[in-house]
């Protein structure tokens, strides 16, 4: 009977300790999923561009597969390479973040370069090309996921970098939950706003109010000019965060003067509005500095693009028939 008793303290024990546990991850994925709030705006804001231009009832199949491929992303790909460069070669994360934050530059000052020369048909890369409506899509989805999977090693990195010193299998089923989290936080923001003109028509149909008839008819005019400000917040959205993570990695490479410009710029700024509103002018003076950057270090990838990467890429995967 003694020993019965002992090993049921014993099993209450283990118990305690595991719920410990599973509180000490849920706290340490909050904090870390709030330290990354910045590149999960910019990963939401992103995204809808891609399934602009589609049938109705391709949305939420297309969402579903970047979503499917941000998961992937997370888990299987960038989880165990965060863990394992954050554990044996934490020198590498600066040099690899700074070539995804260059490809987003890229792509942002591309987006803007095609906006300022309508008629240049030249495409970089094969999946800027138009084709048949499955095929694009196909290929609308691929660009998502890509984009998507540098923002996603962006808030890896920094949920990973957030996370108290813990052991690894702790770091593992913490980054993990931040992972899921934020990939459902996103992926069903973007759904509810790709969908709403949907509602909106549902509701200006069907309703026998007529409040809610008009507020039905009020969406579905708002969602076109709505969605058009989405994309021009996307594309910011990566020149900042490009930009950003290319002058952050130069510092951690110890080339700071250009970070160190940026912060005295955005000090400055900050300190000729009222002090209510320093914190705000400081950090969106920043955001700006580390767009303009991200946009002219784009535009000087463009042309480096389409000499020498381009070519290679089509020499490695040439385009099927």
């Amino acid at each position: 009977m003694s020993g019965l008793l002992a090993l049921l303290d014993d099993v209450a024990g283990i118990a305690k300790i595991a719920a410990t546990s599973i509180d000490d991850v849920a706290a340490n994925a909050a904090k870390a999923g709030a330290k990354a709030a910045g590149a999960v705006i910019d990963d939401a804001a992103v995204t809808p561009k891609y399934v602009h231009g589609f049938e109705a009832k391709r949305e939420l199949p297309i969402i579903w597969k970047i979503a499917k491929g941000s998961f992937k992303s997370k888990i299987l790909i960038l989880l165990p390479i965060g863990l394992l460069l954050a554990n044996f070669a934490p020198w590498l994360i600066a040099p690899l973040l700074m070539l995804g934050g260059a490809y987003l530059c890229f792509e942002g000052a591309e987006k803007i370069y095609h906006l300022l020369v309508p008629h240049d048909d030249h495409h970089v890369f094969p999946e800027d090309a138009p084709g048949d409506p499955a095929h694009l899509e196909e290929e609308k989805v691929a660009g998502a996921i890509k984009t998507d999977f540098i923002l996603s090693a962006e808030i890896m990195t920094i949920s990973l970098a957030a996370i108290p010193e813990s052991n690894f299998w702790m770091e593992a089923v913490t980054l993990a939950m931040v992972g899921i989290g934020i990939t459902i936080a996103v992926y069903g923001s973007v759904a509810l706003i790709v969908k709403a003109d949907d509602v909106g028509l549902w509701m200006a149909r069907n309703s026998s109010i007529g409040a809610i008839r008009a507020f039905g008819r009020g969406i579905v005019k708002t969602m076109p000019k709505f969605m058009t400000l989405l994309t021009i917040v996307g594309t910011a959205a990566m020149l900042w965060v490009g930009g950003s993570i290319i002058v952050h990695g130069l510092e951690e490479l110890g080339i700071g003067w250009l970070g160190h410009h940026i912060h005295d710029w955005a000090y400055a700024a900050a300190h000729t509005v009222p002090e209510t509103w320093e914190g705000f002018v400081e950090w969106l003076s920043k955001a700006a500095m580390d767009g303009v950057f991200g946009l002219a270090l784009g535009f000087v990838l463009i042309p480096a693009a389409s000499k020498v990467i381009a070519p290679v890429w089509k020499a490695l995967w040439p385009k099927k028939a």
